[in-house]
């Protein structure tokens, strides 16, 4: 094996063991001793790739952004321009859900990254996410073009709205589906509809 190859395959197994890292604990708890200690990786070969906790941090958040982008991507294929635009308002939600629900790894991570980032990282943070905002904002504007907005609201608070949704949606998820009532991706699939509903129409008569 050449030393390149190498190289790269070793750069590659500390990421895979800090995505695991950081993927289940907060970003404040773990190490770089911790992870050198628990995935068998010397200091050396560590700081040799990276220059510390922060930067490993922002590699594991670089890969779930990009992962999540490229996932969004190739299922944004499938809501063609047929159909109820509030109905893919909804599967643009339930793509990231499905997306987190296989990748529980992935799901920690992002929390970590947006919802409670490290406030001297936000900037990088914020850089890294800029691919998957755009992203997003494309298909929000999009969808927004197509529905009669109630009176007062204009499509850039709306906009907002939507974008701000998608932050923090999984959190809601989890806490309005209390007492394990997501068991599968049925069970995840009923309660997203159920809570984009009362997001998107609320819930007084």
């Amino acid at each position: 094996m050449k030393q390149q190859e190498r190289q790269e395959r070793s750069k590659k197994e500390i990421l895979r063991a800090g995505m695991e890292e950081f993927g289940t604990s907060d970003y404040g708890t773990v190490t770089i001793e911790s992870v050198c200690r628990k995935h068998g990786i010397s200091k050396g070969m560590m700081y040799h790739y990276y220059s510390g906790k922060d930067e490993l941090f922002l590699a594991c958040v670089g890969e779930v952004f990009s992962g999540l982008r490229d996932y969004a991507q190739a299922r944004m294929g499938e809501m063609d321009d047929e159909g109820d635009v509030l109905e893919k308002i909804k599967k643009f939600f339930m793509v990231r859900e499905y997306y987190f629900e296989t990748n529980p790894l992935q799901a920690n991570i992002f929390a970590n990254a947006v919802i409670h980032p490290p406030r001297h990282l936000e900037e990088q943070i914020q850089e890294l996410r800029k691919p998957i905002v755009s992203l997003n904002r494309t298909f929000i504007a999009q969808a927004l073009s197509a529905i009669k907005l109630r009176e007062g609201l204009d499509s850039d608070k709306a906009g907002r709205y939507l974008e701000s949704m998608g932050c923090v949606f999984r959190s809601l998820l989890k806490l309005y589906a209390a007492e394990g009532k997501i068991r599968d991706i049925p069970s995840l699939l009923e309660n997203t509809i159920e809570l984009l509903d009362m997001c998107l129409f609320g819930v007084a008569r």
